[in-house]
């Protein structure tokens, strides 16, 4: 008789959770990506929960599994844009990018997702205005990404490539604000503009954040200039 044993070993049932949890994952960033999918082509308000589970080829309570409401996708895709603050924050410490050009490839990260699905930045207007549920967690998210670009500012601060006399968290809070509100703009329009309003911007803010002593050393990129197209500058002062 053998006496090999046809058991599973602890190693292989170990395994289990692990391969549940990547299912689960991958079942939920299907039906982030259809649901983003769908915002662009057809809106976020026109845009079903139905909808958003066909495309991802699953079962329509599936969906409440992981999104207790289609407003919580916008939760969802504020976590996303956090978690590409939070790679900057990490990456911050090791690269030698001047602190200019770091910020200004931030902003044109931040706005990759926005810049192909404009009805998501007025979706995510209408969340924080939305449930009571959803707009908590985005004070809160608020919140975290106003402490992550804190502590991006305090970092060009400290290499002297960002002006010292102001609070770091002042100065991370008007970069929010001008990148947000830059986006707000450009969503009533939706072209393709974007990019050119989000260099403009930073070109005038960074006019601002430049360090106050000229004789301090500091590897500053000029600001560029771009020659954007018809309206682009002129719009974005005429609407705010």
């Amino acid at each position: 008789m053998s006496t090999l044993s046809h058991s599973r070993s602890p190693s292989d049932h170990d395994l289990e959770p692990g391969r549940r949890a990547r299912r689960s994952a991958a079942t939920r960033e299907s039906l982030f990506r259809a649901a983003l999918d769908l915002f662009a082509l057809k809106g976020f308000a026109e845009t079903t929960v139905e909808d958003i589970t066909e495309a991802a080829d699953v079962g329509k309570g599936t969906f409440f599994n992981y999104f207790p409401s289609k407003d919580h996708l916008l939760v969802a895709f504020s976590d996303m844009q956090i978690a590409k603050l939070q790679a900057a924050v990490d990456r911050v410490a090791e690269s030698r990018e001047p602190m200019p050009a770091f910020l200004r490839t931030l902003g044109l990260n931040m706005t990759a997702e926005p810049a192909r699905n404009p009805s998501i930045v007025r979706a995510l207007l209408q969340a924080n205005l939305s449930t009571s549920a959803v707009r908590e967690i985005m004070r809160e998210n608020h919140k975290r990404s106003h402490a992550l670009l804190t502590r991006l500012v305090q970092t060009g601060q400290d290499r002297r490539e960002i002006r010292s006399d102001l609070p770091a968290a002042e100065i991370a809070h008007v970069f929010r604000q001008t990148i947000f509100g830059t986006l707000l703009l450009w969503s009533v329009y939706g072209d393709s503009s974007l990019p050119d309003r989000i260099h403009a911007a930073f070109d005038l803010l960074w006019n601002g954040l430049a360090p106050r002593n000229t004789s301090e050393p500091s590897d500053i990129a000029e600001p560029r200039n771009i020659a954007s197209p018809a309206g682009v500058i002129h719009s974005s002062v005429g609407e705010s």
